[in-house]
């Protein structure tokens, strides 16, 4: 199929009868496929599978195929009875009017709606499109086409029958809007106002369909997206003050194409500017649906502020709107964009992995200030635990590393890695990468004999000792690997003479106490051997009566070297 996006699916049962649960969703078929095999062999599993995914761009259905099990296969299933009801699922003209039809209809129709820049509920409301669509005639055919082969399908019917009965739905909804238009049953909100139109329809079963023809008409207007939505904000604000049938009509009605036009990548961009990846998407998406927090974190956050976009009048306008209740439940269908976006196979930033966590963290601070609000915090969590088990696989992690890297680079992003995923086994997964770095010969080889002075090397070693601890690896994982570290740094030490060298010097007695305790603390090189050694010359120097002298002659140096002394014992 051209244009077709496809990703493979690894899946796992853990006891005879049970479930399938996926395991992880990858781009990568060889990724895919080692991981099952990886899986399969460590045990603890009854059987895996790995299924190709292909999504058509033209229904967006996916057809899945498997490529691997590894197992007990799947028992045969019973041939499945043909279904009673034959009926499609669309029988009225008004049937098309429901959201799960015009998005069917969107995704049916989207490069006829995206030459013209309109939405599935503008072509459903305006006569001058449909007469358009209606003269293209192939776009029509094509659709209605694509439609009828799945839905002949799944209900055991002819395809040829079940287009008959579409081409007759679609006429009968167009007869409608055009016999509608022609004798002046639909409103002009240029010569009405938009809230004497809702409080006019407010009781007519088919207000909501009058009044969609009347704003969707007045969107033809529009020159861009901006524009439409600039139209939308002005009827909200138009919109009946009191709540009421009237009320519920306008906001029922406004809903529909603003969520469309988000839903659109080409309306989207009119609105936010220019989106060249997913990450960028979802991160436009979270500062429209949450507004208030992402603005608020913004100020306090560089590494948010870095990533969201900026907003333009209008959309900042749009952005208040759904931050009330009012757009609820375009709010809700954002969120819901959102975290199925996470949870689905495709890269936020392909071709840039270090970007890709960039955006990921920031994606999980703002969503998580927004969480009760816009999300449930526990969807929050699960989808980017979800996204995390693709950030520690082995072609991410490879393409994040990268060539020319030393081997202290290699570990210091990889604890960056790990500090930016979240779960208990990607945590492990991620420790597992930091200890094939970190315990490697190389990595020693480099430290010992880089070109940097030994307290440089020192200092670095500290540093990257710090911040394993900090990373939210569990104990058992984190330990092993600062304790590796400072053995390292004790030989750096050791080799260098460094302390020895220290109270050999010809400088001020305080000076080169308050380095020992640096070296101590773990500030200057990393907690060990190294450590040890410096603690102990240290306390020596601390109890000599030359240094309490001179101590006493600077108040301020007491007191900072009085707190060194106490992480030391802290340390220690």
């Amino acid at each position: 199929m051209d244009g077709a996006r496809v990703h493979f699916e690894v899946f796992v049962r853990r006891k005879p009868g049970a479930d399938w649960t996926l395991e992880l969703a990858t781009e990568n078929r060889a990724t895919a496929v080692s991981s099952a095999e990886r899986t399969f062999q460590e045990g603890g599993v009854h059987s895996v599978k790995v299924t190709k995914e292909t999504q058509d761009p033209g229904t967006g259905q996916f057809q899945s195929v498997q490529i691997l099990n590894l197992g007990m296969p799947d028992p045969l299933s019973k041939r499945r009875a043909a279904p009673e009801n034959l009926e499609p699922l669309c029988v009225t003209p008004q049937d098309l009017y429901t959201l799960h039809a015009r998005d069917r209809i969107g995704r049916l129709l989207e490069a006829w709606l995206s030459r013209r820049s309109v939405t599935p509920f503008e072509l459903l409301h305006r006569p001058d499109l449909v007469e358009q669509l209606e003269a293209s005639g192939s776009d029509l055919q094509h659709a209605i086409q694509k439609i009828a082969v799945p839905e002949a399908q799944a209900r055991g019917g002819n395809v040829h029958e079940m287009m008959r009965t579409f081409h007759g739905l679609v006429e009968r909804a167009i007869d409608r809007l055009m016999r509608d238009w022609r004798a002046g049953r639909l409103p002009d909100l240029g010569r009405e106002t938009f809230a004497g139109a809702a409080e006019r329809l407010a009781h007519d079963p088919d207000g909501a369909y009058q009044l969609g023809c009347g704003v969707a008409m007045s969107l033809g207007k529009a020159k861009d997206w901006s524009e439409k939505l600039s139209r939308l904000m002005d009827f909200a604000a138009a919109a009946p003050p009191a709540a009421g049938p009237a009320r519920k009509l306008a906001i029922l009605v406004l809903q529909q194409p603003i969520a469309e036009i988000l839903e659109s990548r080409a309306g989207l961009e009119g609105i936010v500017g220019k989106t060249d990846n997913l990450g960028a998407a979802l991160a436009a998406l979270t500062r429209l649906a949450a507004a208030d927090s992402v603005e608020m974190l913004v100020k306090v956050e560089k590494s948010v502020a870095k990533v969201m976009p900026e907003l333009s009048t209008e959309a900042k306008r749009l952005g208040r709107w759904l931050g009330g209740e009012d757009f609820l439940e375009v709010r809700t269908a954002l969120g819901k964009r959102i975290l199925t976006e996470l949870n689905g196979p495709r890269r936020l930033v392909p071709g840039d992995a270090a970007r890709e966590i960039e955006v990921l963290r920031a994606l999980a601070m703002s969503l998580t200030a927004a969480a009760g609000k816009l999300l449930p915090l526990e969807d929050v969590q699960a989808a980017f635990s979800h996204r995390s088990k693709m950030l520690v696989t082995g072609d991410f992690v490879e393409s994040y590393l990268g060539p020319g890297r030393t081997p202290r680079q290699e570990a210091e992003a990889l604890v960056w890695l790990a500090e930016n995923v979240i779960g208990p086994q990607n945590k492990r997964n991620a420790a597992r990468w930091l200890k094939a770095v970190i315990g490697a010969q190389r990595f020693e080889k480099d430290a010992m004999g880089g070109v940097e002075t030994p307290p440089v090397r020192l200092s670095a070693l500290a540093g990257l000792q710090r911040a394993l601890g900090r990373c939210g690896l569990a104990p058992e994982d984190s330990a092993p690997l600062q304790e590796r570290i400072g053995e390292i740094g004790g030989r750096i030490e050791a080799e260098a003479r460094l302390i020895a060298a220290l109270t050999r010097a010809n400088a001020p007695i305080v000076q080169k106490l308050t380095f020992l305790l640096r070296l101590a603390t773990g500030e200057a090189a990393p907690l060990g051997p190294a450590a040890d050694r410096a603690r102990t010359e240290a306390m020596r120097l601390v109890r000599e009566d030359a240094v309490r002298v001179e101590l006493a002659k600077a108040p301020e140096q007491m007191a900072a070297v009085r707190d060194l002394v106490e992480k030391a014992a802290v340390a220690a």
